[in-house]
Parts: structure tokens; C-alpha cells; sequence
């Protein structure tokens, strides 16, 4: 099985199924593909060769199967191994879990946008800057702080329902922005968030990221600062 992605450092989709694919331990092919956005790229290129969607990840299986998007292949992966527990054994806690990543894969705009995933860099000046000045992105913040305490408090953490399942590789690209922003967070939402950087699958990810730098464009700035 192969799982197409584009730059570790900064796409948080591809983080997802990559993550989740190695804290269960399935064994996978990653074929990383460089970000180019540019009508025609070899980016573009590879992806039509498989599906007309052009974003990556793509999850292709052995005889050529596609699957993409992060909430579709989780769940596919979850149903190919019920011996791991993706989403978590109780249902309504599995229901509890696919709507938190629900919400997290069709909300969060303003988060997602004003703070793009920039694993290599320090972003703290800029964080400060858009607190000052965008409620909305406060708002989102807030939601997430909301989200992840309520769910800690119900499991006991140190994740969210408890061991790490599938909602916690989906919110690890939030952690990096909290982290590579310094944006606040309660007591046991920071918590949340040195356990999710201290996850071994989530330090393998972030290693090959700060180690992609010969990955980008010759043209491209690689952002270290703001």
C-alpha cells in the first residue's frame, strides 16, 4: 500500500494518515511529491495519473485501489484492521471521536488559514500579531481548547479518548500550529500538547520535515522565521 503526500513540513492533510498509519504500525510506502501548484506540474502530473481530485493524500492499495481524503481513509484503514483500535472500542465514544474530526475537517477556517502548518519555522511574533487583531482566529482557538479538554477530562487523557486513535493524528497538525505560533492554551490543553509532540510517530514526521529542506523548490524562500 502507498500513501502519496506532498511536503511534510507543511501539509497538515498528508500529516494525518501518515501519522496514524505509523502509530499503529501498518506497514505503507510513502511517495512524497513536491508542492508545485502551477497549472501542469509534475505535482499535478503524478496526482491525475491517478485520480482527477489533484490533492494529496492519496492512499492507493495493492492492486491500484484510490482512496482520498483523510476522513475516508481513516476510515478505511479502520475497518481493514479492527486489530487496532483507531477509533476507540466504546461506540459512543467512536461516535464522540468521528465528530470531533469531523468538525476539525470541515471547520477551524480561520486557524487553518492565518496559520498555515510551518513545522521549520518559529512563528511566535506572527501568532502574537493575529491575536491582537483577528477574533475569529481567537474563537477557533478557543473551540479547540473546548474540544480537546472536555474530551481529556471524560478519558483521563493523556490523549483524547484515552490511547491515541485516529482523532489524535487529526488534531496533530493543530498541535504544530499551537507550538510553531505560541498560541495560549489551558493547563490540560497544553498537556494534551506535549503529549502529542512527544508521540513517536508525530516526532518521526516532524524529523523528516526539518530534514526536507534539498525537497523544495530551488526558487522557493524555505520560511524559518516570520
Amino acid at each position: 500500500m502507498k500513501l502519496y503526500i506532498g511536503n511534510k513540513n507543511y501539509s497538515s492533510w498528508s500529516m494525518r494518515p501518515w501519522v496514524l498509519l505509523k502509530a499503529f504500525g501498518i506497514p505503507f510506502e510513502e511517495v512524497k511529491l513536491r508542492f508545485d501548484f502551477t497549472p501542469g506540474s509534475a505535482f499535478y502530473q503524478a496526482l491525475a495519473a491517478l485520480t482527477p481530485v489533484g490533492k494529496v493524500p492519496l492512499m492507493v492499495e495493492d492492486d491500484g485501489f484510490v482512496i482520498w481524503d483523510t476522513l475516508a481513509i481513516t476510515e478505511t484503514l479502520a475497518e481493514q484492521h479492527p486489530e487496532h483500535a483507531i477509533w476507540p472500542r466504546d461506540a459512543r465514544q467512536r461516535a464522540r471521536a468521528r465528530s470531533l474530526c469531523a468538525e476539525m475537517h470541515a471547520g477551524f477556517g480561520t486557524l487553518r488559514s492565518l496559520c498555515p502548518m510551518n513545522i521549520d519555522a518559529d512563528l511566535r511574533a506572527v501568532g502574537t500579531r493575529l491575536l491582537a487583531t483577528e477574533p475569529k482566529l481567537k474563537a477557533d482557538l478557543a473551540r479547540v481548547d473546548a474540544l480537546w479538554s472536555e474530551a481529556l477530562a471524560a478519558s483521563g487523557g493523556p490523549f483524547l479518548f484515552g490511547t491515541f486513535s485516529a482523532a489524535d493524528a487529526y488534531f496533530a497538525p493543530v498541535v504544530m500550529r499551537v507550538t510553531r505560533y505560541g498560541l495560549p492554551l489551558s493547563a490540560a490543553a497544553q498537556a494534551y500538547v506535549q503529549a502529542i509532540e512527544a508521540h513517536p510517530a508525530v516526532q518521526a514526521f516532524v524529523a523528516d520535515a526539518l530534514a526536507e529542506r534539498d525537497f523544495i523548490a530551488e526558487d522557493e524562500p524555505y520560511r524559518t522565521q516570520a
